[in-house]
């Protein structure tokens, strides 16, 4: 009679472990796109079917590996990071976060404030507990990092130390693995590096930067298989994509296995299924011209 009774009692508890409620999802904050009809858009690249978030959750948390790329200044992809990575901790245990914003000589520091942080003793001033870097506005990046650090799951860094950037820029070491040194590859790479300096940087320094970019994109591979899985990286949009960043150094690495690629994307931003799994559209922010600026410093 025990026997009896105890299979729908187990088959009852099972049925409420997997029925996770999903939280809230953030309010948008960033001004344009807000009439688009694609605003807030989930879309399966692979099939162009439209997800609601806990769909994209599902798929995601059977994943031992998940990249979500970001527009750095984009508030919204900040807060859906956040929503990303709590709902996930919700539906299976967390085996790491990685971040490119934290460098190896960081780690450390970010691996004691983790450790405080269990203890019921949070650093008060995490900016400085962290070394966190000026570069990375912490009032983007703060309320996600200091989710993380109060997480069991170790935050984990993954770039490069600058002194590594320097040596790369001098030597411009060889890379290997046939994904990331295509021709197609580095001719798409080089051309970003161009646009993104508006044409102002010489074409004796295009090397250089390339070199520098594949290897931080070869070092955020290698953490990222080196990591505890389930694992999440969180990484600028061109480090993310499937067709030009990390995934190709995680296939020359024999790690990109299982991989799925979000990429968060702001409203008129057309995103290619060559590019990552996954997209979810968010409002934009009001459009800078960057290369004015630029010409106007020289």
């Amino acid at each position: 009679m025990k026997k009896v009774l105890l299979f729908p009692l187990l088959a009852l508890l099972a049925a409420c472990q997997s029925q996770v409620v999903t939280p809230s999802l953030p309010v948008w904050q960033s001004p344009d796109g807000r009439d688009s009809a694609e605003l807030g858009v989930i879309r399966d690249l692979r099939s162009g079917e439209q997800l609601s978030p806990a769909q994209l959750l599902d798929q995601l948390a059977v994943a031992p590996r998940v990249i979500v790329g970001e527009q750095h200044d984009n508030p919204d992809h900040h807060a859906l990071e956040l929503w990303l990575a709590r709902a996930l901790a919700e539906r299976r245990p967390s085996g790491s976060v990685l971040l490119e914003m934290l460098n190896p000589d960081q780690q450390n520091a970010v691996t004691a404030a983790q450790s405080s942080a269990a203890k019921g003793d949070a650093p008060s001033d995490l900016i400085g507990a962290l070394h966190w870097q000026p570069g990375w506005d912490w009032s983007q990046y703060g309320p996600l990092v200091t989710w993380l650090v109060k997480q069991p799951a170790p935050l984990l860094a993954s770039n490069l130390d600058r002194i590594e950037i320097m040596e790369i820029y001098r030597s411009k070491p060889e890379l290997q693995g046939a994904a990331s040194t295509a021709v197609s590859v580095r001719d798409a790479l080089l051309q970003d590096i161009r646009d993104a300096h508006c044409g102002l940087l010489p074409d004796s320094q295009l090397p250089a930067m390339l070199a520098v970019q594949q290897q931080r994109d070869r070092r955020l591979a290698e953490r990222f298989k080196a990591a505890p899985e389930p694992s999440l990286l969180i990484a600028g949009g061109f480090h993310a994509r499937r067709d030009l960043g990390v995934p190709l150094h995680l296939q020359d690495l024999d790690a990109v296995q299982g991989l799925k690629v979000v990429l968060l994307a702001e409203i008129g931003r057309a995103v290619e299924p060559a590019q990552a799994d996954f997209v979810w559209y968010t409002p934009a922010q009001p459009p800078t011209d960057y290369c004015a600026q630029m010409r106007g410093k020289q």
